[in-house]
């Protein structure tokens, strides 16, 4: 049997400037009133200045020194995104010359849309060993420069963000009983290559992406918990990917899953694709409410369409 991995420490990043709903209603025909009803988004970060690796570095920083961890005992980085500042080289092997990582040590991006997080977790798992056992999940987004500004069914509705965690290989640790998927459509979330003949741009088409998500949510958390042998009563948190509002209270009716247990941070954060979920337990962490021995279940979907989950343990700083 595999042997687990527990979470140790998150961290995050933020770009100075908040968009809100008033401002996009100054470049777009939309209010303030569309918008939260529909979405329940207030405000989102923009990149100004910052770059994709800006905010990578920033989150993996925070992540590490809360960590404590050698660096030389780090097994892998892995970035989650689908925006970084260039094809290639990737963020995360630039991440290792801004972080001074060991040369040795695997550096990768991993393309899962909105899904990454749980993605890159589950490969971070496979590649530590009982001489490396740290792993350095970062997820990092610059959707602003991929949006349509006179759009307004897309452009309301990302921000930019990024949010890191180190996870560690510990004898006695449960496999976090990732379940991954994909469904090949790429018509109904979309963005195109550089090498299109316009410019590329999120595309989204808001009522099929909503009736996947509603259905392929429900379905990830039950396969996660009987591959798991749990039951929701057995998990402390639910941590979704913020895509909508609308989506995860519908989850939560269909599932009866209680309220207290969902984390919600949409509103100011907006949809930030793979970044959504560590940057949402990182504010936990920062609330002092991962305490160690906390089980969360963590749940992405998006372009791909992809989907992923798992179910993770809050450890401590000792592997």
């Amino acid at each position: 049997m595999q042997t687990g991995i527990k979470l140790i420490s998150t961290g995050a990043y933020l770009p100075e400037k908040i968009v809100t709903n008033e401002d996009l209603s100054r470049i777009v025909d939309t209010s303030d009133e569309w918008i939260t009803k529909r979405t329940g988004i207030r405000t989102r970060h923009h990149c100004v200045s910052e770059t994709h690796l800006d905010l990578a570095a920033a989150a993996a920083r925070q992540a590490l020194e809360r960590a404590g961890i050698d660096k030389a005992q780090l097994g892998a980085c892995v970035v989650t995104t689908v925006a970084g500042d260039k094809v290639t080289p990737s963020c995360a092997c630039m991440l290792q010359a801004a972080l001074d990582l060991p040369e040795l040590t695997p550096c990768f991006d991993l393309n899962a849309a909105c899904a990454g997080f749980p993605y890159a977790l589950r490969v971070v798992q496979g590649l530590l060993t009982d001489e490396r056992p740290y792993g350095l999940v970062v997820s990092a987004e610059v959707l602003s420069r991929l949006l349509d500004f006179t759009d307004r069914s897309t452009c309301v509705l990302f921000g930019d963000g990024a949010g890191a965690a180190v996870v560690a290989r510990q004898e006695g640790a449960e496999d976090i009983h990732a379940v991954l998927g994909s469904r090949g459509n790429d018509q109904v979330l979309c963005i195109d290559g550089a090498w299109a003949d316009h410019t590329a741009h999120v595309h989204m088409e808001g009522q099929p992406v909503f009736k996947f998500a509603v259905n392929i949510i429900p379905s990830c958390i039950e396969d996660i918990l009987r591959a798991a042998g749990r039951t929701l009563e057995e998990v402390d948190l639910v941590v979704m990917h913020q895509a909508n509002e609308r989506i995860l209270d519908h989850v939560v009716s269909r599932m009866g899953l209680p309220p207290e247990k969902v984390y919600k941070n949409i509103a100011h954060i907006g949809n930030i694709s793979s970044a959504c979920i560590p940057v949402a337990l990182n504010e936990l962490y920062e609330a002092g409410r991962l305490t160690p021995g906390l089980r969360m279940l963590c749940v992405g979907f998006g372009g791909g369409l992809t989907w992923g989950g798992c179910l993770i343990e809050m450890g401590g700083k000792e592997a």
